[in-house]
């Protein structure tokens, strides 16, 4: 079955889908009716009962006054005492017409099995007063043809029966005191059957100053009459009053008020009827009577009614309790086609403010809202919260008029309307602005929280009952889900605590967000920031020799290191794909220069740059922690005002913030780059390769790491026979047969057409595996005249990357290697021993076919026998970078001084050599800060020299 929209099931009236209605014809007026003057749907009987549901209480009620009528029993004195707005002018105006008679009860909808009920056959015709006690003045005579009438015992004697009955009380209403007990009952009998309406009794009460005299008479007669008249209704079997009270402190009116309501309470009360006010449920047919021509047929009403329940239960978890049960069906059909949360929330939450009255109020608010919603041909399957049209000036105002001063703008620019963020939210997804759920949401929260107050000890309504307001059969419902999230980040006026949501007329913590957030320094504070999370995502078990994180070039070394450097771009760094790219140009920068000099180690550097598309959303996001996190410290120091509800709520704001920054951080920093050279023409041509790390990887580091094996953009494993094209390609051909081993290493480390080796281990070991085998390149430690020293090829050797190291052409070692072994001897006969070939003695040069040429025999001795001098001193001397002196001196005592101080026996001594030159000369106070710098640090010599 489709989920047919309720304009096409169901039917307004006719005044409704115009908007030709009077509110004030909603508030039935009993004095209009009985001087023939109310508008036809009160005047007339028949449309009167056509249009009224008669409940429970109304019922008990008819069925009272029709048995007092007939004198068979019933009530002599009702109370009608329920809630502004509850009913009770509608009910004495149901007597009224039941009582005259002027229509055939058969024509009365509803009161034939009322009659039957009371066990009446004819209803006879009663005569009826009906005092009204605003319409009344204490001071003000009123005329009845050419009767003058002071007080309310005159107008009830006139009303009964005119001339005669006023005869009967004249001289009482002439000076102001009641007539007493026998008189009203005489006259009681002689005009039964006989109704007596008083409506607002208190209004006219509370007038009469105590211890004054008006033309009504005095606060106390007024009180003795009405004693003396319940007291006369007892006696007369057929007569029956009807009085309505009010309830709240609105209607009572003050002190005079409350005063005059409880006099007339304790003597009501000897004699009254309790009447059952309207229950919620039968409000719900009362206002769909009076709004709806006809709800549409049952099976239409059921078909619709049935899916919203089937769709409940199918969704137990994210509904109330009571959608489960068949009784919510019920209440569905009952109340379509209106959907029953809008009666809750107007009869349960709106009902609670003074100015609204129950079901007048109801029905007021709901014909504004269905005009507006036939006109604006809305589809929705029932009327539902979510539905209301709170963009339409006439409901926003009907809505605002009961509440306090402010909610205008909060619902213009927090609810709904062109210029709301609810508005702009299904505007910019098209997920949300398919079913309008951002502004449906908000209405729904509007209606079950704008009458709360901050005096309430728990605010606001269930995320299942905003769901309930909102969602449609067939709609996801985490759709609705996910919009809560995001007016909960973007409402300034909206509160959330657990799965409770509400709005207020003062902005909350959001707003002091939004304006600390605007305030936050990029340079001073989000950059730092940035830099200490991105730094924390990072990590620090990693392969690379440093990671730099927005580290200006002049900061990052110029070194070979223990690996390559992984530098993190800043955000102004971000990489996009259109070919203006920031990326390329901050990466450039810090490839070809460190501060103001050349970089000469440019192969040694990785680069990782955030996604330009998430660039600003980091930046917002990472303001707003900063905004939430200052908060929470102004809160905690005393510094913001705020109680511990709104601490615990900025604290659980700044962690949701914190951990939005992390994922966005981690979500960024995805694109890495690596420099590339080709020689063009002889020339290097610098491009770049790009590729993305998964921002969903568990560990970004060893994401980065394995992306660089994938793409192999670092070497962590080299075969010798790429290191021999290498050789052959840059270093041995024109007749060049050896190349310094520790020069290799260097330009791999320079060039950026090299390969790109994890450290200088992955070189050796390509170099070891290469000498294994005749088939690569040769290696020698050093070289003396034409002789290689500790020569290996096609064997193991201890592979040391210095100034002295070679490695040889294939063909140069395997003819150096031929030629040795044949210039080795055979083995002599000396004294009657054998010299082996190769010995001191033999002349020979102590090369083995396949053996070391070291040109060094053991013991000390030189290949031609004499003995060699030991070596007892060593000098040496460097000259240092004074930008990373300090970080040089550190390498300069780890790999030479500390080598020598390992030794026992070996002294050492170091002197520090510092020459300085400024062609201008140097200032006084520099050179008096040096002196005693110097002093202090027991500087040898220290002075400073002219030209």
């Amino acid at each position: 079955m489709s989920l047919k929209p309720w304009r096409e099931i169901a039917t307004p009236h006719k005044d409704v889908l115009e908007g030709t209605f009077k509110q004030s014809e909603f508030a039935a007026d009993i004095t209009q009716v009985a001087t023939g003057t109310a508008s036809p749907e009160y005047q007339d009987a028949e449309m009167f009962f056509s249009r009224t549901y008669i409940t429970e209480g109304m019922r008990l009620l008819l069925i009272s006054v029709a048995q007092r009528l007939a004198g068979k029993g019933g009530d002599p004195v009702i109370q009608l005492q329920t809630a502004f707005g509850g009913g009770k002018t509608h009910t004495m105006l149901a007597v009224l017409h039941l009582a005259s008679r002027e229509v055939s009860t058969d024509k009365l909808a509803g009161i034939p099995p009322v009659l039957d009920e009371a066990g009446i056959q004819e209803l006879p015709r009663a005569n009826i007063a009906v005092i009204d006690g605003i319409r009344l003045s204490p001071s003000q005579p009123r005329k009845h043809g050419g009767i003058t009438i002071n007080t309310l015992w005159g107008e009830l004697a006139v009303q009964l029966l005119g001339d005669e009955g006023y005869n009967m009380v004249a001289e009482s209403d002439a000076d102001g005191t009641s007539p007493g007990k026998e008189v009203l009952r005489e006259l009681l009998q002689k005009a039964a059957p006989c109704v007596v309406l008083i409506d607002e009794l208190v209004a006219f009460v509370r007038q009469l100053e105590l211890g004054k005299q008006f033309k009504a008479g005095t606060f106390d007669s007024n009180i003795s009459f009405i004693q003396a008249l319940t007291e006369a209704m007892k006696a007369v079997p057929n007569a029956i009053l009807l009085a309505s009270l009010p309830e709240s402190e609105l209607e009572v009116g003050g002190t005079m008020g409350q005063q005059a309501l409880n006099s007339l309470e304790k003597y009501f009360a000897r004699v009254e009827s309790v009447w059952k006010p309207v229950g919620s449920e039968e409000a719900f047919e009362i206002v769909r009577r009076r709004l709806f021509e006809t709800p549409g047929e049952r099976a239409a009403v059921e078909g619709i009614s049935r899916q919203f329940s089937d769709f409940y239960r199918a969704h137990a978890e994210k509904f109330p309790v009571e959608t489960q049960s068949n009784a919510y069906f019920d209440r569905l059909c009952n109340s379509y086609p209106i959907h029953p949360e809008i009666f809750d929330r107007l009869y349960e939450d709106w009902s609670t403010l003074d100015k609204f009255q129950r079901t007048r109020g109801v029905l007021q608010y709901m014909a504004i809202v269905i005009h507006r919603l036939w006109n604006s041909d809305n589809r929705d399957a029932l009327i539902m919260p979510g539905s209301l049209p709170l963009e339409d000036g006439n409901v926003r105002n009907k809505s605002i008029h009961y509440l306090p001063q402010g909610w205008e703008p909060v619902i213009e620019k927090e609810v709904d309307g062109p210029r709301s963020e609810p508005y702009s939210i299904d505007g910019h997804d098209t997920r949300f602005g398919s079913v309008q759920a951002a502004r449906r949401a908000a209405r729904t929260i509007f209606l079950g929280s704008a009458p709360s107050s901050s005096e309430q000890m728990i605010r606001g309504i269930e995320t299942e009952r905003i769901l309930l307001g909102t969602v449609q059969p067939g709609q996801t419902i985490g759709l609705f889900d996910d919009v809560l999230k995001r007016l909960r980040d973007r409402l300034h006026y909206l509160y959330a605590d657990k799965d409770r949501y509400w709005l207020d007329t003062k902005p909350n913590l959001r707003r002091e967000m939004e304006s600390r957030k605007q305030s936050v320094s990029e340079r001073d504070e989000l950059l730092p920031l940035l830099k200490t999370r991105t730094t924390q995502v990072v990590g620090r078990n990693h392969q690379f020799s440093t990671v730099h994180v927005f580290t200006p070039s002049a900061d990052i070394p110029d070194e070979y290191g223990t690996g390559p450097r992984l530098v993190v771009l800043p955000v102004n760094g971000a990489y996009s794909k259109s070919e203006s790219n920031q990326a390329f140009a901050a990466a450039e920068e810090i490839l070809r220069n460190r501060g103001d000099q050349p970089r000469q180690k440019q192969n040694r550097l990785i680069f990782l740059a955030p996604d330009y598309d998430v660039v600003s959303r980091l930046k917002e996001q990472g303001c707003i922690f900063l905004a939430w996190q200052s908060i929470v410290e102004d809160i905690e120091s005393g510094a913001l005002n705020q109680d511990l509800a709104h601490l615990k709520q900025a604290k659980s704001y700044r962690d949701g913030a914190e951990q939005s920054l992390t994922q966005l951080v981690r979500e960024a920093w995805k694109w890495l780059i690596a420099p590339i050279e080709e020689i063009v023409k002889g020339r290097p041509t610098l491009s770049w390769e790009v590729v993305s790390v998964s921002p969903t990887a568990p560990n970004l580091i060893q994401a980065i790491e394995q992306k660089l094996r994938e793409e192999e953009w670092l070497v962590y494993e080299w075969a010798p026979i790429h290191l021999r094209n290498v050789l052959n390609q840059w270093y041995l051909k024109d007749g060049v047969t050896e190349v310094s081993a520790l020069k290799v290493w260097q330009d791999a480390c320079h060039y950026l057409f090299m390969p790109r080796l994890v450290n200088d281990t992955v070189f050796r070991n390509a170099i070891d595996q290469g000498i294994n085998s005749d088939d690569y390149f040769g290696f020698a430690s050093g070289k003396e005249g034409d002789r290689y020293l500790g020569f290996a090829f096609g064997r193991s050797s201890l592979i040391n990357l210095d100034e002295s190291s070679l490695l040889i052409d294939r063909e140069a070692a395997l003819a150096y290697r031929e030629k040795m072994a044949s210039e080795t001897p055979t083995p002599t006969t000396t004294g009657g021993a054998t010299t082996p070939a190769g010995s001191p003695t033999s002349g020979g040069t102590g090369v083995q076919p396949g053996g070391e040429g070291t040109g060094t025999a053991t013991g000390g001795e030189t290949s031609g026998g004499v003995v060699a001098s030991a070596k007892t001193q060593f000098y040496g001397s460097i000259s240092v970078d004074p930008v990373k002196a300090k970080m040089d001196f550190a390498t300069i005592m780890d790999e030479v001084v500390q080598q020598f101080t390992a030794k026992l026996g070996v002294e050492v001594s170091i002197s520090v050599e510092i020459q300085a030159r400024q062609g201008a000369g140097f200032d006084e106070g520099l050179q008096r800060v040096i002196k005693e710098n110097c002093s202090v640090l027991k500087f040898d010599s220290a002075e400073f020299e002219g030209e």
